[in-house]
């Protein structure tokens, strides 16, 4: 079977006096059959030059399934004399979500089934579940398409059934008012922006609802949502680099929310109430790493802010949890995770960790008087853990620790953190993993480097059970903690975006050549893996230094970066360009298309690559990887694997079920596996 070609047809595009050819431009026309058509080629094309490695995919789908405990069930969390959980089934894809009321011992109340919600659909998805403060109603949203547009639907949880009112178009959830009839939702616009917040009464149509706010900036996003303390209901709005809220008494639903700042470009700020007080975490006066400042209901501007805990250069401060005693601080530190308990009265002190490179995180926390704090802990060796921890006393209980089915020996296996040189001299840090005794230390393991490096987001050294089906062959995973993201805290975000853009994949390549020349691998067994902003890094990686890898795992690939910005119509565009910058300014379209991986394919030799879509996808619409894929093959000098596969009935998520999604990761495996010759 031949390689798919999809035809050339002429287009331009001209900006700034420049034009920019874009033979494969069609490809974006989603009803039109030569584009289906086209995709399904790409699919079987695939699944023939793959066709050896089925037995493996079928192995390594058993052996990662294998691994999960099909009967799982979530720690419960306490709220409002609820104790609530959500519990799998064998054989189940999705989950079960019950509640018990007063104690564990009671009788188990199944709220929603996704199991049976799911059938007669091919994608299905609930988000944003809320139960009303009286615990009788639940709001949810349901996606059975995969573009993260959701249905709110109602249920009585009393009488145990379900409420015809629907209101579509919602991101998915909805927040109560106090008086357990009236919620709020936001809906979005044809970008899929969350542009409008609506209000609802319960036994009402939707076509009654009232609109209270709307959000005219296209390059803000909108959110409602309840403070802990349960007297406010707050609405904000936020970009990329400024933040602005509106707040109301939850007691009155009809009332008017009053802007509690204004938004200034720069200023960023998220807010939290305690008795007669709010909480401020802000950047205000050049706090780049964030302070906390604290304010008197009533005067809310920042002329009344007072500082609470200072800024510290050194210390990134991630986020905060209020409770009646204490004081919660989720810090980071040279890329660790710190959690710093400060009593409303008395001395302060820190949650220890044990291992050297890991994951800490505050969990759900909805109780506000309590003493017990709730954390997750994992590390690339340690599998995940729920723990409370006693504030007071200062002892925990571990209260669930992932099971690996079959058994799991952390001492087989271990973790490092190492550095690397970025060419402008910045050290970047590396966390890796792999198996004690498979570990050669002579360049010929394999290796996968993952990366991402957009949006501030950090990727966290955390525990994957699947990824034991490589580590155990041999293979040695690896994070490059790359600039773009806030591992080191918001100045290493501030190095990886618009004008620093390509900070991100120079720290990428810069890790690759140190992994290399300390013999952790070769570039004949290097690999590479991103998603998404991370499938750009690795498609401008692809063209900088196609030489450093033997082959790519690329995710629903932002690819198309100039075209994409340019075409405000597309989802996430216009609320990006404090990421990326605004093509419309040539400064910024000169920089963006010096690195733009869909506009610097050329004539050379490529890795191997794998390149997974999905064709709902709102995100990255599925039309970049494939123009991309097209591209490559038109211009590149070699004939190594070079293959698209779009998932026809999902999104940017990927499929739906716990078990589907292993299809996919089976697929991948099964690549780089039959790449260093492995098949079993």
């Amino acid at each position: 079977m031949t390689e798919p070609i999809a035809p050339q047809k002429p287009h331009v595009h001209k900006e700034h006096g420049q034009e920019r050819l874009d033979p494969y431009f069609w490809l974006k026309e989603r009803e039109n059959p030569e584009v289906l058509d086209y995709l399904r080629a790409e699919n079987e094309y695939r699944a023939f030059v793959m066709k050896a490695t089925e037995p493996l995919q079928k192995q390594l789908f058993e052996e990662i399934k294998g691994r999960i405990k099909e009967d799982d069930a979530s720690v419960p969390y306490v709220l409002d004399g609820y104790h609530y959980y959500t519990r799998y089934e064998i054989g189940g894809e999705h989950p079960i979500y019950c509640r018990k009321k007063g104690h564990m011992e009671a009788p188990e109340e199944v709220m929603l089934n996704a199991n049976e919600l799911a059938q007669g659909h091919s994608y299905y998805q609930i988000g944003g579940m809320s139960v009303s403060p009286d615990g009788r109603w639940l709001a949810y949203g349901e996606d059975t398409v995969g573009r993260r547009i959701y249905t709110l639907k109602f249920k009585d949880l009393k009488e145990g059934k379900a409420v015809t009112e629907q209101i579509p178009n919602t991101t998915g959830g909805l927040t109560w008012a106090n008086d357990n009839k009236t919620g709020f939702y936001t809906v979005r616009d044809e970008s899929l922006r969350s542009y409008k917040v609506f209000r609802h009464v319960l036994g009402t149509p939707a076509s009654a609802d009232v609109e209270v706010y709307h959000e005219k900036d296209d390059t803000y996003n909108t959110f409602i949502y309840k403070t802990k303390s349960r007297k406010y209901l707050v609405i904000g709005s936020g970009s990329t680099l400024s933040d602005e809220y509106r707040i109301c008494p939850a007691d009155q639903p009809t009332g008017t929310f009053e802007v509690f700042q204004e938004r200034e470009r720069g200023l960023e700020y998220d807010i939290a109430h305690f008795e007669d007080r709010w909480y401020i975490r802000t950047n205000l006066g050049g706090a780049t790493n964030f302070k906390l400042m604290q304010c008197r209901e009533g005067q809310t501007q920042k002329h009344g802010w007072d500082e609470f805990i200072p800024h510290r250069p050194g210390v990134y401060f991630e986020s905060f949890q209020i409770f009646k005693d204490y004081l919660v601080l989720d810090e980071r530190e040279n890329g660790l995770t710190r959690l710093r308990i400060k009593p409303w009265s008395g001395p302060e002190h820190e949650v220890a960790f044990p291992d050297k490179t890991f994951t800490a995180g505050l969990a759900g926390n909805p109780e506000f008087d309590t003493p017990w704090l709730r954390y997750s802990y994992s590390s690339l060796t340690q599998p995940n853990s729920v723990i409370d921890y006693h504030m007071e006393n200062r002892t925990q209980e571990v209260r669930k620790v992932q099971e690996v089915v079959g058994g799991y020996d952390p001492n087989l296996y271990a973790s490092q953190r190492i550095w690397a040189t970025a060419v402008d001299g910045v050290r970047v840090p590396i966390s890796l993993v792999y198996r004690k005794d498979l570990f050669k230390g002579d360049s010929s393991n394999p290796l996968l480097l993952y990366g991402y490096g957009s949006y501030g987001i950090t990727v966290e050294p955390r525990f994957s059970s699947a990824r034991l089906s490589l580590l155990d062959r041999g293979f040695v995973f690896a994070i490059a903690h790359i600039r773009g993201g806030q591992y080191l805290g918001r100045s290493w975000y501030e190095d990886g975006k618009l004008l620093k853009k390509k900070n991100t994949f120079t720290d990428f390549i810069a890790c690759a050549e140190h992994l290399i020349a300390e013999r952790y691998t070769s570039a004949a067994h290097l690999y590479a893996e991103g998603g998404s902003a991370g499938g750009l890094l690795m498609g401008a990686v692809a063209n900088m230094r196609p030489d450093l890898f033997n082959g790519l795992l690329v995710g629903v690939p932002f690819v198309d970066v100039v075209t994409t910005m340019l075409d405000e119509s597309i989802p996430l565009t216009t609320g990006e360009y404090d990421e990326w910058g605004n093509p419309n300014e040539k400064e910024y379209y000169d920089y963006m298309l010096s690195y733009s991986p869909y506009d610097n394919v050329k004539a050379q030799d490529y890795p191997a690559m794998l390149v997974t879509t999905g064709l709902h996808d709102s995100q990255v619409q599925y039309w970049e990887p494939a123009k991309w894929v097209a591209r490559l093959r038109a211009l590149r000098t070699n004939q190594r694997p070079l293959l698209l596969e779009t998932n026809m009935e999902t999104g940017h998520s990927g499929a739906s079920g716990r078990f589907e999604s292993i299809v996919e990761l089976a697929m991948e495996y099964a690549f780089l596996l039959d790449m260093e010759g492995i098949s079993e």
